[in-house]
């Protein structure tokens, strides 16, 4: 994404050094860490969601598929979708049962 090189980093460190002191600097450094780790966090959440979002849609188009074919003759990936939407209705039906 970025390309930032070794000399780019040194730099960086040297202005950082010169700006903030030597006491400040690790401490700097911790909480830019630390806000990159919570924005990746972000932005991984904000990727499953929207996977997600996409395999509901799919799951949904492929039902109403199904649901046009009156739910015979179905394609392998239709009957799996309606397999896996079956299977999830059950699950919630009965949702403490041990299988």
């Amino acid at each position: 994404m970025f390309d930032i090189g070794f000399f780019e980093l040194l730099i960086i460190g040297v202005v950082g050094l010169v700006v903030l002191g030597p006491e400040r600097l690790p401490g700097a450094i911790r909480s830019t860490l630390k806000t990159v780790r919570s924005v990746k966090g972000m932005a991984t959440g904000f990727r499953q969601e929207v996977e997600q979002q996409f395999k509901i849609h799919e799951l949904h188009e492929n039902l109403k598929k199904a649901e046009n074919q009156n739910l015979e003759n179905l394609s392998p990936e239709l009957q799996q979708t309606v397999d896996e939407l079956r299977d999830a209705a059950k699950s919630v039906q009965k949702p403490y049962s041990k299988e």
